[in-house]
């Protein structure tokens, strides 16, 4: 298009000049005819953006990791002239999002659809906008862009992987008598059968008993004794490591998808198992509490429900491993305020002795800790976890490990060592 443009530029200027010299007029009107040329050319190309407005509509703000974002995009034309051709030029920032479209000629006062599904493959709040329209004349002088500032934000939430099963350590008094009290309500925790009296609900029929004892019988529940559980994930910056094919938006930002799966990062495993368990604790109506410094504090007091599983995952969604608090820092600041009784899953793939100081600590005030310890040394770090693994049987806190690779559901199925 430069080229072609400046070949019109170098005949004015020839037509010109041979106009001159000669005092012919057949090269004045060579020339005239040019430079009219270039003017209704820029005039078609600044008219062509005009009386154009496009529009975005996403159909959630708000989507998980697995998942397609969709967007649907109009472009109307409001003049009572046809454009010839548009291009529609997005700037969003989510990884992969290809919304740039070109639009065929279009009538007058027409419109034109387009549909775009992206997968989310990394978690993380992006930019979606803003959008350049751009066109130009018949002849290809010249291009006339027009930009839309508006812009919005999408939130994609972290993976999330089934937890059949999470063992949690039972609660004791300090007589050594196991915390236990019969409910009314059906829990996770069945306790026994009993014989089914009045006002009982059928779903709490025990059909195999039913049928052996040739009555009805109903379960019985009991409910766990921690009330609270508290969720601490570790994003303390000497507790990220990650293989060196990680590549981050501007060095810092969300991870650049590299394929399927979850990405060597401690970080992003952290991410995942933490949500994961903090869905599983909701869905089995538990007061689940959050602590993280992401780097900023971000704690939720224990509640029950949905609510907070979003809170929780509108966290991780945007932390990052950034804190200039280490865990043990962690563990001082925020534990003051935990009940006796209360368990404590403390996300992380730190090996620094002193959080597990702080842990043993807690355990002595009637607090349970729970570990969930992903090994850095799978992910490159050059240190084994052995002698952290070892501190942790000799304080009798409770411990998971997870390695790169790990199928985080079979991982957290095993049995606390």
């Amino acid at each position: 298009m430069q080229n072609r443009r400046n070949t019109i530029y170098l005949l004015l200027i020839g037509a010109l000049l041979t106009g001159l010299f000669t005092g012919r007029a057949i090269f004045f009107n060579i020339a005239y005819l040019l430079g009219a040329l270039l003017i209704v050319s820029l005039a078609w190309a600044w008219v062509s953006v005009r009386w154009v407005s496009v529009a975005r509509k996403t159909r959630a703000r708000r989507t998980q990791v697995g998942r397609n974002l969709e967007e649907a995009f109009v472009v109307h034309n409001r003049a009572w002239l046809p454009k010839l051709w548009l291009e529609v030029r997005d700037e969003s920032e989510l990884p992969g999002h290809r919304a740039s479209h070109v639009v065929p000629s279009m009538g007058a006062r027409g419109k034109y659809r387009w549909y775009v599904e992206t997968p989310c493959l990394t978690r993380g709040e992006f930019r979606l906008g803003p959008m350049t329209i751009m066109s130009g004349d018949p002849f290809g002088l010249f291009i006339s862009p027009r930009r839309f500032a508006a812009t919005s934000r999408v939130t994609i939430y972290p993976a999330i992987v089934p937890i059949n099963r999470f063992q949690l350590p039972i609660g004791v008094l300090s007589g050594g008598e196991a915390q236990r009290q019969r409910s009314m309500h059906i829990t996770t925790n069945a306790s026994g059968v009993r014989e089914y009296v009045p006002g009982d609900s059928f779903n709490r029929i025990h059909w195999a008993s039913t049928a052996r004892k040739d009555r009805l019988m109903v379960k019985e529940f009991e409910i766990d004794p921690m009330v609270d559980i508290w969720l601490f994930m570790d994003f303390s910056r000497g507790s990220l490591v990650e293989e060196p094919s990680v590549q981050r938006i501007n060095s810092i930002g969300p991870v650049i998808p590299q394929g399927i799966g979850i990405p060597p990062s401690t970080e992003e495993y952290g991410v995942v198992i933490t949500a994961s368990l903090a869905q599983h604790f909701v869905e089995q109506e538990r007061a689940l509490g959050f602590a993280a410094y992401v780097p900023h504090r971000e704690v939720y007091q224990p509640e029950r429900g949905s609510r907070q599983l979003m809170h929780i995952l509108q966290t991780l969604a945007v932390a990052r491993s950034m804190s200039s608090y280490t865990l043990g820092q962690m563990l001082t600041l925020e534990t003051p305020y935990l009940t006796r009784g209360t368990t404590l899953v403390i996300v992380t793939s730190s090996l620094d002795p002193s959080w597990i100081s702080e842990a043993q600590i807690l355990a002595r005030k009637g607090i349970r800790p729970v570990c969930v310890l992903i090994d850095p040394y799978s992910f490159g770090s050059g240190i084994k976890a052995d002698d952290t693994r070892a501190m942790l049987r000799l304080g009798k806190i409770p411990t998971v490990v997870v390695r790169k690779g790990d199928d985080i559901t079979a991982a957290l199925a095993q049995p606390l060592s």
